[in-house]
């Protein structure tokens, strides 16, 4: 084949390409109509991770992780006007959606769902596990027998036990449980992870450092006799002279509490994720 053929060949495979992959218009994708006594509510399927709305004419906020609330600013626009273009990012998707103005209040949308064929995948390269994911893979390890046996503490007739630790990509999924041996409810107030010295010296300060937990998976207010849950945090390593600490805090007025220390040798006996770990011994 001449090499001229070949350049031509290549060249209408990239036009044909390029034309695949060609951009969308804001007549070309979905349009939202709106209107300035409407709240206009996008919900996502999963936590929307970013919005851009793309002028000052529409106010938005997000009030939950996986909802966007939208509205014009003012009167005055004309039927058909296009107010905006909003962008919604997820952690593994995106969409976009244009905002047409109407004057009949009627015709705004109230509730949008995105839909499965508005969805454009995005790899976020912030997100290396999704909470779908995650949740899944928590789900398994709740439901999966206890491999620690001894890493437990007991406190105002409770005991409370480290179950599993779990490394999976870039987190460490620890279970652990409570046995209530009292009669009176626990209402749980809050769970606290934190990473502080083993041994406090009444002579010097003690650093304590406050961990945000990547996801709680049970978000369960109150436990009788027994409780169980799964808190996932990102990697992290830590000298031999701290500790990993689980705290758990109950509503005034009673206000107990009670707390599991985790050590580093512990953490470093992670098991990597695999189903065969997860089956009854």
């Amino acid at each position: 084949m001449k090499l001229g053929k070949i350049l031509s060949l290549m060249s209408l495979g990239l036009v044909f390409s390029s034309q695949a992959f060609a951009q969308q218009t804001y007549q070309e994708i979905e349009q939202l109509t709106v209107n300035e006594s409407v709240t206009t509510v996008i919900t996502a399927s999963e936590p929307i991770r970013f919005v851009d709305i793309s002028t000052d004419k529409v106010a938005g906020d997000q009030p939950l992780d996986n909802v966007v609330r939208l509205k014009p600013k003012e009167p005055g626009h004309e039927d058909g006007d296009v107010l905006a273009i909003v962008t919604v990012v997820t952690e593994r998707y995106r969409t976009q959606y244009a905002l047409v103005y109407t004057t009949r209040m009627t015709e705004a949308v109230i509730d949008k769902e995105i839909q499965l064929q508005e969805m454009n995948a995005y790899n976020n390269p912030k997100i290396s596990m999704s909470t779908a994911d995650m949740v899944s893979f928590a789900r398994q390890v709740w439901n999966s027998p206890a491999m620690f046996r001894n890493v437990a503490h007991k406190e105002h007739r409770m005991e409370m036990m480290l179950n599993n630790i779990y490394a999976v990509g870039d987190y460490f999924f620890i279970d652990f449980s409570i046995e209530n041996k009292t009669n009176i409810q626990f209402d749980i107030d809050e769970i606290r992870i934190k990473l502080a010295d083993k041994k406090i010296n009444k002579a010097t300060n003690s650093q304590i450092i406050e961990l945000t937990p990547a996801l709680i998976l049970e978000d369960t207010k109150s436990f009788k006799k027994g409780y169980r849950n799964v808190i996932v945090l990102k990697k992290l390593t830590f000298p031999n002279d701290k500790v990993l600490t689980i705290e758990m805090t109950e509503k005034q007025i009673s206000g107990r509490n009670i707390s599991l220390n985790i050590d580093y040798e512990d953490v470093l006996s992670a098991d990597s994720f695999n189903k065969v770990l997860l089956e009854e011994r």
